[in-house]
């Protein structure tokens, strides 16, 4: 399979602020590779390090150490070839408010070089495919938020890239929009595009990506298709849920050396647990805890999910990571 995208060791340091000047260390010796026609997702919180690495595959921020080829071209040595070949979408868009959809997508093909004819011609097009024809000629600063990412979208891919970088593409769009923008990024990818999106939301990877590497506090912790990281987990999770630290500190106890529990992980004032037939063996668990008097809040039950490799590789739920 042939990879578009490879890094090795990629670091960023960012000097310290202030009297100590504590150097920040955002992403710590980042190893990918992304194949050709794929969508590959690129998940963590806010804060992990997922912007940085962007930034520094498109070109707009110089990494402090390692290496990476992107298209097939070195991203140190021949920026110019990279930004070519590649399509950004930021998180704060690149449109100009001031101009209409139309204006704005034959600006950024002339800007590539398109001849003005085919420019005009492209942003027809794009308008079309992108449903933009009610607003398409408004101007760009009367758009809600899901038309000026629509035309962010559009202004992304005007000349054709062969592979598109999404930043945290649908944050802050209402449902309707976001099941839209999903449908559309499957369609860059039916188009022939490669597709690299950053994203802290779990059912986005799970629905979009071919693969999905997780970062945390700068470093890759997991990479693997969605199907093979949640089979690593194995087991039904069952959630539990106390009013304070000291029950959940009893119950943990209580728990720790039932045989049925394959693996247990403590949450602020949850327990999770990982168990095989969770349904039946839920009883199990409050009649335990019920015979140690501890007090449960909420219970709940669940299969593998991409928040429980989360939890399993870093001690934390994605969904409470301060998303």
């Amino acid at each position: 399979m042939d990879i578009i995208l490879q890094t090795n060791k990629l670091t960023k340091t960012f000097a310290g602020k202030g009297r100590q000047k504590k150097k920040v260390e955002a992403v710590k010796g980042v190893d990918l590779q992304v194949h050709k026609g794929e969508i590959f997702g690129f998940l963590g919180p806010n804060g992990a390090g997922k912007t940085t690495t962007l930034n520094m595959l498109t070109t707009l921020l110089a990494p402090t150490s390692g290496e990476a080829t992107v298209v097939g071209h070195d991203l140190l040595k021949n920026p110019q070839k990279v930004r070519e070949h590649i399509g950004y979408v930021s998180q704060a868009g690149g449109a100009d408010t001031s101009a209409t959809a139309k204006e704005n997508l034959v600006l950024q093909s002339r800007l590539y070089g398109i001849p003005s004819a085919e420019a005009f011609k492209k942003a027809e097009m794009l308008i079309d495919r992108f449903q933009m024809k009610e607003f398409g000629d408004r101007k760009a600063r009367t758009y809600s938020g899901g038309q000026r990412r629509r035309l962010d979208l559009a202004l992304g891919i005007v000349h054709k890239p062969v592979l598109v970088f999404l930043d945290e593409p649908t944050t802050g769009l209402d449902p309707q929009s976001r099941a839209y923008f999903w449908e559309e990024i499957k369609r860059l990818k039916n188009d022939g595009m490669t597709v690299f999106l950053t994203t802290h939301y779990l059912e986005e990877a799970d629905n979009l990506c071919d693969r999905v590497a997780i970062i945390d506090h700068g470093e890759i912790v997991a990479v693997d298709t969605t199907q093979q990281l949640k089979k690593q987990i194995g087991a039904e999770s069952i959630t539990v849920g106390f009013s304070n630290d000291a029950a959940t500190e009893k119950a943990k106890a209580a728990l720790s050396g039932q045989k049925f529990i394959e693996k247990l992980f403590p949450q602020e004032n949850k327990l999770h647990l990982y168990v095989q037939d969770g349904g039946s063996l839920m009883p199990e668990v409050l009649r335990i805890l019920d015979k140690e008097n501890i007090q449960v809040q909420t219970i709940g039950l669940s299969k593998p999910s991409l928040d429980d490799v989360f939890l399993q590789k870093t001690g934390r739920s994605l969904r409470e990571a301060g998303v």
